[in-house]
């Protein structure tokens, strides 16, 4: 288990910066930031393990993490690349079965954890919470749906440009979404089950149609203005 400390002052401000945290009861809030606990990870480093024991609701503070796992050729899968403030692990807290995903730590990182059981007690003193618990997962149960329509419809360049998307508004956590995103080849290629040739192609593609700029370490997305012949980016999916 990595080391952990209680949460920092002043945290509230950085974490309502999170669609779903913002719009949670303050009351809920209050306890989230009560009952956690600060962990701190070394690069690579895991926080948990697929199939391990459900310890609680956790976001990210600091740094990054690669959520996903091995398949049985040992070859890597990513899910998903989590950066500040986005929460995860709310199937676990819901349903109590074991971690469906790996979570390792790129670079350092660190994660706050607010303990399942302590925070299952407050819930079923107050039920009406779970309300904003189901909004967390049905946020993420979104964003699965899409990117199983995307992978069965649309060609590898504009799946390529609508998962750097996804990464840049947090997975919807974020109305603002980032320009800079700092997502390595590789890991692109792990999210979406090609080589990472294939996705290195699709990336001069785009940067040629002007709708990102490919700088060393890091991916710039553009906007409409700033390449009037580039698509509009679409938005979080409504509805």
């Amino acid at each position: 288990m990595p080391p952990s400390t209680p949460a920092p002052p002043g945290l509230h401000t950085a974490l309502a910066s999170d669609e779903w945290f913002s719009a949670c009861d303050p009351a809920l809030q209050a306890e989230l930031l009560r009952l956690a606990r600060m962990r701190h990870l070394a690069p690579g480093e895991s926080l948990f393990a697929r199939g391990g024991e459900a310890d609680g609701l956790c976001c990210v503070v600091a740094g990054a993490l690669r959520i996903g796992t091995l398949n049985a050729e040992g070859n890597a899968a990513l899910l998903a690349y989590l950066e500040p403030y986005q929460w995860f692990g709310e199937i676990s807290l819901i349903d109590g079965r074991p971690r469906t995903h790996d979570a390792v730590a790129d670079g350092p990182t660190q994660v706050l954890v607010v303990p399942r059981e302590a925070l299952l007690r407050w819930l079923d003193a107050h039920p009406a919470m779970w309300r904003e618990l189901a909004r967390l997962a049905c946020r993420k149960l979104r964003v699965l749906f899409i990117a199983v329509e995307e992978l069965a419809q649309l060609p590898l360049e504009e799946r390529v440009w609508r998962r750097l998307q996804l990464v840049a508004r947090g997975y919807g956590s974020r109305e603002t979404p980032r320009r800079h995103i700092r997502l390595g080849q590789e890991l692109l290629a792990q999210m979406l089950g090609v080589s990472r040739q294939s996705v290195n192609k699709a990336l001069k593609t785009l940067e040629a149609g002007g709708r990102l700029r490919l700088r060393y370490g890091e991916i710039e997305l553009l906007t409409p203005n700033e390449n009037p012949g580039s698509p509009a980016p679409a938005g979080p999916a409504r509805g």
